[in-house]
């Protein structure tokens, strides 16, 4: 049985949504995002990052914002004493550039968690994922994790305007990611007491 990890979305989660980060210099890191990243770490629990960047392929931007992005916010979350132990992104579109239009990693599809639980060692099954899209509560789902939206991001929306077109109920909604974690945590010690 492989290790538990808690997967996260990262523009509307981790960092502020601002639309296509199409430069580096668009990030926005919550001011409660390394404590959250922080307690997970201090428990010894992978943190893995998956997200959808469909901005490569509708040509926003080049594939090299996408690491400089992700590499400004492990430096970010780095100065708040937090690590992120992998991030993996989805540069694809099912209509836009040249990739095909059924990629295996773009959430929903289980992709990238797939490869994740293969490189470290994951068991899915023991895992949770937060977002604020409701592609991340199905990515949830159909991977066998147990889902918190935020109402950070696109979260508060999509409760309030969208919930009836939902294809799955998360798990738990939470005002950010730092009381997601800290649900995720009171359910894992509950487990570990039983």
């Amino acid at each position: 049985m492989g290790q538990r990890a808690v997967f996260l979305d990262r523009d509307g989660t981790v960092n502020r949504q601002v639309g296509y980060p199409n430069h580096v210099s668009r990030l926005h890191v919550y001011p409660f995002t390394a404590e959250a990243i922080r307690k997970l770490n201090d428990r010894g629990i992978p943190v893995i990052v998956v997200t959808n960047q469909s901005g490569v392929a509708r040509g926003l931007y080049p594939e090299s914002v996408v690491h400089e992005t992700n590499a400004r916010l492990e430096e970010e979350l780095a100065g708040g004493g937090a690590k992120i132990d992998a991030i993996y992104y989805c540069p694809h579109h099912p209509t836009a550039g040249d990739a095909p239009t059924a990629c295996d990693c773009r959430k929903p599809e289980t992709g990238m968690a797939d490869r994740a639980a293969r490189e470290h060692d994951i068991d899915l099954a023991r895992s949770f994922l937060v977002g604020d899209s409701p592609s991340d509560i199905e990515l949830a789902r159909r991977a066998g994790m147990r889902s918190v939206l935020v109402l950070t991001g696109y979260g508060l929306g999509e409760v309030t305007y969208r919930r009836e077109l939902w294809e799955s109920e998360p798990d738990c909604i939470s005002e950010n990611l730092n009381t997601a974690v800290d649900w995720i945590l009171s359910r894992i010690d509950k487990e570990n007491d039983q």
